[in-house]
């Protein structure tokens, strides 16, 4: 599941309409001088009408040498769209991007360097998937504003059949409660054997990466051996359910091959638990979450932090109160206000235990503090085009050399990120 899709997901059936606190001044040339008018594009799916109404009469009532117009930008599209504000004389004041985009957009020197607003905005607790994509090249650019991050979804009923009264806290603990699931004719979890966001988790507990910086460049690092330990893995917790080698959790759907109710455990954002309740209500109340199990019970598994950050292009006029919108929506006010409303994850470590008493969020965030984003070069997103990940991981649950298979995708992931020097 794409960053994109992973946000789209957590708020599933949640729309959007643009909203505008108040217009500009057009006073006369010998007229006062007015408020500062700032354009603002939101994505869609990140917020609701409430949320945002209740952020922009509160902004208004504390601001009123700024007026927000607040725009709101569909994600299908929005990366040429973005590249081209950017480069423009006549760019939006602040952009909501993606995280794992931000290196692309910084890399055109087109964004404000905000690195000096870090004490300001308590960089120092931000969560390291957000924070870490936003810093490119030693510059923080990009603004931590919500996270999204994969849980562990799983039906509350068949655990207790099986006699299993905790949810697993270890790897070890995880794997002997899957194999106790996978019998009956159930499957004791559903994981799509393309899954490279989940891979990559696993990869990263055992300190290893999807690709490293080498100098100046850029290497894949899957034949690596702490890489090689966690398609392992993989392979070990996949083998205890049903699902397909050669395609993603897209192709079929996750939930709905959950919905049909023969699926202990799936691998998802909570959200994903709408969505099965919608296409079979009689699971609604049986649907729990737990954090993805790590090597050791005193710490979750990584795992891939999709989510958003906030930027300010430098063609902008108005770079104060740009900041100004920013500090808001990223302080603690609003940050906590979006996790209860929105069911995300706060930008702050320190803000994990108020996210409310929603289960799927308190998993969520609970996994979010060991969350990381793919590497930080701006032509990530080369690599995720050409799949090599994808491929790889088919190659090796069908029986092939891991290995082998590694150092092929290697070359191409090396490729790709070295590609235009």
């Amino acid at each position: 599941m794409s960053r994109h899709a992973l946000a789209t997901a957590a708020v599933a059936a949640l729309s959007l309409t643009a909203i505008a606190a108040c217009g500009s001044s057009d006073g006369g040339s010998d007229a006062a001088p007015g408020p500062t008018t700032i354009d603002v594009w939101l994505m869609k799916g990140s917020v609701s009408d409430d949320f945002l109404k209740r952020f922009t009469d509160d902004f208004a009532a504390k601001h009123t040498d700024v007026k927000l117009n607040v725009q709101i930008q569909e994600w299908n599209g929005i990366g040429p769209k973005i590249i081209g504000a950017l480069a423009s004389k006549d760019a939006p004041d602040v952009i909501e991007v993606g995280n794992t985009q931000v290196p692309q957009y910084s890399a055109s020197g087109g964004v404000v360097d905000l690195t000096d607003k870090l004490a300001d905005l308590k960089g120092d607790d931000w969560i390291e998937g957000l924070a870490g994509p936003g810093n490119y090249e030693g510059k923080q650019y990009g603004i931590p504003y919500y996270a999204a991050n994969r849980v562990v979804v799983y039906r509350k009923d068949l655990f207790q059949a099986a006699g299993i009264t905790t949810p697993p806290k270890t790897r070890e603990e995880w794997l002997a409660a899957t194999a106790k699931l996978n019998t009956g004719g159930n499957q004791g979890i559903y994981l799509p054997g393309q899954n490279f966001y989940v891979l990559a988790g696993f990869i990263w507990d055992e300190g290893g990466d999807l690709a490293v910086k080498d100098g100046d460049s850029w290497k894949g690092a899957l034949s690596t051996p702490e890489a090689l330990k966690g398609i392992e893995f993989y392979k070990q917790i996949q083998a205890l359910g049903k699902g397909p080698k050669d395609s993603d959790e897209a192709k079929p759907t996750q939930t709905d091959v959950f919905a049909q109710g023969k699926v202990a455990q799936m691998i998802a954002v909570p959200g994903a638990a709408e969505l099965i309740a919608q296409a079979n209500p009689a699971l609604k109340d049986k649907l729990g979450f737990f954090p993805i199990p790590g090597k050791a019970a005193d710490k979750p598994g990584a795992v891939f932090t999709g989510g958003s950050d906030l930027i300010i292009p430098e063609a902008s006029d108005a770079h104060d109160a740009a900041y100004t919108f920013i500090k808001e929506l990223a302080g603690e006010q609003w940050q906590v206000d979006l996790a209860k409303s929105m069911k995300y994850v706060p930008n702050r470590t320190s803000l994990a235990s108020q996210v409310g008493a929603d289960e799927g969020t308190q998993a969520m965030a609970a996994g979010a503090a060991n969350g990381q984003a793919t590497p930080n070069s701006p032509n990530w997103a080369a690599v995720e085009a050409k799949n090599p990940i994808k491929e790889y991981l088919t190659k090796v649950l069908t029986g092939g050399d891991p290995a082998a298979a590694a150092k092929a995708a290697d070359a191409i992931i090396t490729d790709a990120l070295n590609s235009g020097k």
